[in-house]
């Protein structure tokens, strides 16, 4: 029987791994338990933010020596998910998923679920396109088939890391007679996204292989899903897919919820999901409760038509602070209000992810009691 655990853990510095060091270190985690990590690291989210490489090389050097692989193979194997900008009161951090062996017997309640998956690498011509949409939807599939998720329904959450065309890629495809479909690495890393969420939503069954063409990423903002959370970067060469949801056929007290957010002032969102894993923010959660939660993971957006409730926002024309920027220190600051936590993952680019000009949140929490 397979049984969740998922520990929230801070850094001082992007490549600060020492809280994980000293849970392997004293038995708490076993290096071998881990199977994926999703966190929030201090840089400026964009292609340039080699923070997200600095903490992954670190890690996989970390888990090479306590596990005696090397750390090229290990980062083929652990999911790495970092998400750049820690604007306003968000918190440096990162969650670390992990599955024990374990003699428990499930109770018959739904549990917390983990599944992971890597496609083949992507090759620069095809990101940002169908044959992008279709990788990151095999591998969807893949791994909630490896989490043994048997509905869709009981999908969460699927975070995907997708690769991006930078101008070196883009011109060793163009010297291979290939043409990528923009060789704006900013402009790629956006169409990434997209075709991250639309294979979420294919894999899921949200939307069917007939329901889009290449000229609807980006464009068709009616094609969403409300489960998909992507990010894009140079690090990473292939999809990398960490699935999470809840199944009766896995021990231990974490679940998982998640809900909708209309747009970036929907803090009824906020308060819906945790009630749905029995927590009451009146109007904050209360210190017992938030010692229940293991990870918050939310995915926002500036509304692209530049206004919020009928209001002109102007963060799409800010040239001083980017828009992404913007939006995840306004969304942090509104989740975090109601947490009364500084360490959670959220994270801009949410395009096709959740309502259109919104985006998703997503709780992890123990349940108390008999729940």
């Amino acid at each position: 029987m397979r049984t969740a655990r998922v520990f929230r853990l801070s850094m001082a510095h992007p490549g600060d791994l020492s809280e994980l060091d000293e849970l392997i270190v004293r038995g708490t985690i076993k290096a071998s338990d881990v199977a994926a990590i999703i966190g929030k690291t201090e840089g400026n989210g964009g292609v340039n933010d080699f923070t997200r490489g600095y903490f992954t090389q670190t890690l996989m050097a970390l888990l090479s020596k306590h596990l005696g692989k090397p750390a090229a193979q290990l980062i083929r194997e652990i999911p790495c998910v970092l998400s750049g900008g820690t604007e306003g009161v968000m918190s440096p951090h990162y969650s670390v998923f992990c599955i024990p062996e374990t003699d428990a017997t499930p109770t018959g309640a739904a549990r917390l679920a983990i599944g992971t998956a890597f496609s083949a690498p992507l090759a620069a011509e095809n990101v940002g396109r169908r044959a992008h949409v279709e990788s990151v939807a095999a591998t969807v599939r893949q791994a909630i088939a490896n989490a043994g998720i048997e509905r869709l329904e009981d999908v969460h959450f699927v975070q995907v890391k997708c690769p991006c065309v930078t101008v070196a890629r883009a011109a060793a495809a163009i010297a291979a007679g290939k043409t990528p479909l923009t060789n704006d690495p900013n402009k790629s890393m956006a169409f990434a996204r997209a075709a991250g969420a639309f294979g979420v939503a294919l894999g899921l069954g949200e939307i069917k292989a007939g329901d889009f063409t290449d000229a609807s990423l980006l464009s068709d903002f009616a094609v969403q899903s409300p489960r998909a959370s992507i990010s894009s970067g140079v690090e990473v060469e292939s999809n990398e897919v960490v699935v999470l949801g809840n199944s009766s056929h896995w021990a231990g007290d974490l679940r998982i919820a998640h809900r909708p957010m209309a747009d970036a002032l929907d803090i009824g969102a906020i308060v819906d999901v945790l009630a749905d894993l029995g927590i009451a923010a009146a109007p904050q959660v209360s210190a017992a409760d938030l010692t229940r939660i293991s990870s918050i993971l939310v995915k926002c957006e500036p509304d692209r038509r530049g206004n919020v409730r009928g209001h002109r926002h102007t963060m799409l024309d800010d040239t001083d602070i980017n828009a992404q920027r913007h939006i995840r220190g306004a969304v942090a600051g509104l989740v975090a209000g109601v947490i009364g936590d500084g360490r959670i993952f959220v994270s801009g680019g949410a395009e096709h992810q959740g309502p259109d000009g919104g985006g998703l949140i997503a709780v992890i929490a123990a349940q108390s009691g008999g729940d």
